[in-house]
């Protein structure tokens, strides 16, 4: 028979086995899952564009053809105004889904510095640091959504609601 030293040592083994088997699987989850994070903001991107040019196009139409169908100038301004607040919603939850997935980001990378730091060793990734947010792609998506509502609206504003009379 064994030792009692070998059982406990072969116990050992199998349990730091486990453990390293556990934290790559682990680890392997949390590359998964910030690479889904960034293929989400370019997503809700395209959602955005298709959504706000459908709608932007739409207040054009009425723009155009509003005494071509009868309708009062009234009415066309407040669909106008209506198709406007449509974009304006989408771009908020555009907005909103982009802030919560950068946020689900830095969630995962501090995750994943924690597996890198326990399994490889303290400082083998380095964190993320907010004050990188200018190297952010999100922070430029979300530049892009307010600069293009706050041009539809003034754009609106300025041409086609005074037009309209």
């Amino acid at each position: 028979m064994g030792e009692p030293g070998e059982a406990r040592q072969s116990t050992d083994t199998d349990t730091v086995t486990v453990r390293n088997e556990f934290a790559l699987e682990r680890y392997r989850y949390v590359l998964q899952q910030i690479h889904a994070v960034n293929e989400n903001a370019h997503r809700f991107l395209a959602i955005y564009q298709t959504l706000a040019t459908a709608l932007v196009t739409a207040a054009l139409a009425l723009f155009v053809g509003y005494r071509k169908w009868d309708l009062a100038a009234a009415t066309a301004r407040g669909g106008v105004i209506g198709l406007l607040a449509l974009v304006t919603m989408v771009a908020a939850f555009t907005g909103t889904l982009i802030v919560v997935g950068a946020l689900a980001w830095l969630d995962y990378r501090h995750e994943e510095c924690d597996i890198t730091d326990e399994v490889v060793g303290p400082g083998f990734r380095k964190r993320p640091r907010p004050g990188n947010l200018l190297r952010w792609y999100e922070t430029y998506v979300l530049l892009f959504i307010l600069v293009s509502v706050t041009t539809m609206w003034v754009l609106a504003a300025s041409f086609l609601l005074p037009a309209m009379r």
